[in-house]
């Protein structure tokens, strides 16, 4: 079984109220709390990160199983929100991500191409890394679209 690595160095020098910095690979960024908790709002933050990885994992898989499938796409985009409940102690809990894919196919596409994308699309959501291990704490869904061009 093959294993891989990955690294993060982060650096916090100052207050919380102030911003510290991570790098990662290709992902050299500022970090802080975020301005809708009472942050500075520099940079980015770990709400914004979680949601990052659990989209990119997503729409990564979604294009790797078309692929697979030799299901031609003309486009595939996403927006995706992340909810973030904070109790009355105060307390934060991601609660819920929801991705919105539009997978837009070639003119010819026919009706089974379609399906076969709605099953791909649903079927990314568990295959992906981040969902599997954000499972059972993080509510993940999708609200797929597809259409031709």
């Amino acid at each position: 079984m093959a294993e891989h690595r990955f690294h993060l160095k982060a650096h916090w020098p100052h207050s919380s109220k102030e911003a510290g910095n991570i790098e990662a690979g290709n992902l050299v960024t500022q970090i802080s709390i975020p301005a809708e908790m009472n942050g500075p709002g520099i940079g980015t933050n770990p709400d914004e990160m979680l949601l990052g990885a659990a989209s990119t994992c997503y729409i990564i898989t979604l294009a790797v199983m078309l692929e697979y499938k030799k299901l031609e796409k003309v486009d595939l985009t996403m927006e995706s929100e992340g909810i973030v409940e904070v109790s009355a102690g105060g307390t934060p809990t991601y609660k819920k991500i929801i991705h919105r894919p539009l997978l837009t196919l070639k003119s010819d596409a026919t009706d089974e191409d379609i399906a076969i994308a709605h099953k791909l699309a649903a079927k990314a959501e568990g295959s992906c890394m981040i969902s599997r291990a954000l499972k059972g704490n993080v509510d993940i869904t999708s609200e797929i679209t597809v259409i031709r061009a």
